[in-house]
C-alpha cells in the first residue's frame, strides 16, 4: 500500500467514543524506519486526533490527543520488524473501567500487550476521538497522505459502541497458530465498518454503507493474506537495493551487483515464479535471476569466479547473453531477455532441477514436468532449502528494477494482463503454471 491511502468523512454523529473495538491484520514491508508509518487516523486538527501507527523505532504507537494534550499514549516495547508474518491487532476500549489498564487493551495475535515504553492511559470515562461527522478518517497515512503505510492490510473492522475480545476476530488452530475469522459475528454500531475483506474492496461489508475512497496511490489486490502468506523479497537481507510494492519490486541505482532472496524457502515440492524486467534503458547486462540455497544466502563464496561481484544466486540466468551461471561457472543455455520481458522460473525440488523461460517459452527445450529426467533443466548444485532470488545492477544514468510475481497477480502495481492456468488454485500468474507446480506460499508448502 505504499503511498496509497483511504479516506472517509462520516455523515453521522456517534456518542460511542468510550466503548469500541478496532480489529485489523497488517504486514510490514520495512524495518528500521526513517519515519512513522501511519495505519489509522481520526483527525479534527493537530490538537484533536486519534491515531495508530508504527513509529520510526519499529514500535506500535497508539495516541489520543484532545485540546493539544495527550489523554492516552501507548508505545510498545515490542518491535515490529518481521516482514514475512501478518500481525493481528485488536484494540478494545472500555473507558468506564476502574483499572486504568482495562480502559484500553491491545492484543497482538490474540495475546494482550502489557509491556510499554510509554504508558499514558485514558482517564476514566473520557472520550476517545473515533469516527464522527466532524472528523476525517484516514487509513494508510497521516492527514494529507504523509507518513504512508508501506505494508499491507486486511480485514479492517471497527465496532462503534461495542467492546469485543480478540477472540471475536481470531482463533487458534489445532497447531496453536492464531488464525483469522473472516466473517466475525459482531455488531458494528452507527459508525462501524468492515473493509478490505475481499481483495482490495473499500466497500463496507458491515451493512452500514460506510464506504471508503482511495484518496492517493493505487490500491492493489494481494493473494498474500493472513491465511496464506506468500514469498516476498527479504528486507532483512543487507542489500543496497530499494524494495517497494510490498517487497515485490527491487531497484538498484548503483553499478554494483546487489541481491535479494525470498522470505520463504523449501526443501521439497515444485514452485513457480515470474519476474518482469523493468529497465527503461534496456536490460543489457543488468539482470541475473534464479534460485538460491538459503543456507548460504548471507555468504558470498557461493558466487564463485566468473559471476559478477555480489551476485549470489546458486543458479542464475543472465539477461545479456542467455547464459546460465551455476555457482560461478557460466555456460550457454538460452536466449537473452530484455526490458518488458517476463522471466519464468520453475523450481523442482523433488527432482533437483530449475527451469527458465521467457514470456512462456521454456529455454533449452526445457520441460518442467519431465520429472527425474530433468529435460532441458539445470541441476541444482546443492541439496538444501531453496528460495527464488534476484540480482540487478545499474548504470549511472538508469535505475534497474525487477518486479516479481510470486502469485499475487501483479507486477508492481499492474495486474497480470491475462491470467494463465494454475491447477493448484494458489496464486495468479501471467503464464500457465506447469502441471504439479504452485506458488511459494504457506499453503503451497503444504500441498
Amino acid at each position: 500500500m505504499a503511498s496509497t491511502y483511504l479516506t472517509d468523512n462520516f455523515s453521522s454523529i456517534s456518542d460511542s467514543k468510550r466503548n469500541f473495538t478496532i480489529s485489523l491484520w497488517f504486514k510490514c514491508s520495512s524495518h528500521d524506519r526513517a519515519d512513522d508509518e501511519n495505519i489509522y487516523l481520526n483527525y479534527y486538527d493537530s490538537s484533536n486526533r486519534f491515531g495508530i501507527g508504527i513509529d520510526g523505532n519499529d514500535r506500535l504507537k497508539i495516541e489520543n490527543m484532545a485540546g493539544g494534550a495527550y489523554t492516552m499514549r501507548l508505545i510498545t516495547n515490542r518491535l515490529f520488524r518481521d516482514t514475512n508474518a501478518w500481525y493481528h491487532l485488536v484494540c478494545r476500549a472500555e473507558t468506564n473501567a476502574s483499572a486504568q489498564e482495562d480502559r484500553f487493551k491491545i492484543f497482538i495475535n490474540g495475546v494482550q500487550e502489557t509491556s510499554f515504553s510509554t504508558a499514558t492511559y485514558i482517564p476514566q470515562n473520557n472520550p476517545i476521538n473515533m469516527p464522527n461527522s466532524d472528523y476525517s478518517t484516514t487509513i494508510g497515512a497521516w492527514s494529507g497522505g504523509t507518513q504512508s503505510w508501506n505494508g499491507s492490510m486486511s480485514h479492517f473492522n471497527i465496532c462503534d459502541g461495542y467492546s469485543y475480545d480478540a477472540t471475536a476476530f481470531g482463533e487458534y488452530d489445532a497447531n496453536g497458530v492464531w488464525k483469522i475469522k473472516t466473517s466475525p459475528s459482531v455488531t458494528y454500531g452507527t459508525n462501524g465498518f468492515f473493509i478490505l475483506k475481499d481483495g482490495n474492496s473499500v466497500t463496507d461489508q458491515s451493512g452500514n454503507g460506510n464506504n471508503f475512497t482511495v484518496a492517493g496511490g493505487t490500491l492493489t489486490n494481494t493473494e498474500d493474506s493472513p491465511s496464506n502468506v506468500f514469498a516476498t523479497f527479504n528486507a532483512l537481507y543487507n542489500s543496497n537495493q530499494n524494495l517497494s510494492n510490498g517487497n515485490l519490486s527491487a531497484t538498484n541505482s548503483t553499478s554494483t551487483w546487489n541481491t535479494r532472496a525470498t522470505t520463504i524457502g523449501a526443501s521439497s515440492g515444485k514452485y513457480y515464479a515470474e519476474y518482469k524486467i523493468n529497465s527503461p534503458g534496456g536490460a543489457s547486462s543488468f539482470h541475473m535471476h534464479g534460485v538460491y540455497d538459503l543456507e548460504y544466502v548471507y555468504t558470498p563464496y557461493h558466487a564463485g569466479s566468473g559471476v559478477p561481484s555480489g551476485v549470489s544466486c546458486n543458479v542464475a540466468y543472465y539477461s545479456a547473453n542467455g547464459e546460465k551461471y551455476i555457482s560461478g561457472v557460466n555456460t550457454s543455455y538460452g536466449n537473452s531477455y530484455d526490458d518488458g520481458d517476463i522471466l519464468n522460473i520453475a523450481l523442482d525440488l523433488d527432482n533437483g532441477y530449475v527451469y527458465f523461460g521467457i514470456n512462456g517459452t521454456w529455454q533449452n527445450s526445457g520441460d518442467p514436468t519431465s520429472g527425474a529426467s530433468g529435460t532441458g533443466g539445470i541441476a541444482l548444485p546443492t541439496t538444501g532449502t531453496y528460495g527464488f532470488a534476484e540480482s540487478v545492477r545499474s548504470t549511472n544514468s538508469t535505475n534497474t528494477k525487477v518486479d516479481a510475481n510470486f502469485g499475487n497477480g501483479y507486477f508492481g502495481t499492474t495486474a497480470v494482463a491475462s491470467a494463465g492456468t494454475n491447477a493448484s488454485g494458489i496464486g495468479i500468474f501471467e503464464h500457465d503454471v506447469p502441471t504439479g507446480f504452485t506458488a511459494l506460499s504457506t499453503k503451497g508448502l503444504n500441498l
